[in-house]
């Protein structure tokens, strides 16, 4: 089973939102987890410059990975 999704987590879009013309594929970071379990993302260009705030329910995003995963403890 995968980790839950979490603050200053790496994340894309696994569905459009249309009413915010974000598409599937969209990458954007975690910045607050509501105690409902929604997730506000920020997405922002390769500049860093934010151009959409979204909140989203945690099955609608893709955990993204920038390192290789960690080897267990057997």
């Amino acid at each position: 089973m995968s980790e839950p999704i979490r603050e200053l987590d790496a994340v894309a879009l696994a569905e459009p939102i249309p009413g915010q013309n974000l598409q599937r594929g969209h990458v954007g970071t975690v910045v607050h987890q509501y105690p409902d379990g929604t997730l506000e993302v920020e997405f922002s260009d390769s500049r860093g410059v934010a151009y959409a705030f979204a909140t989203v329910q945690p099955d609608l995003l893709i955990r993204l990975y920038n390192e290789p995963p960690r080897a267990r403890a057997v």
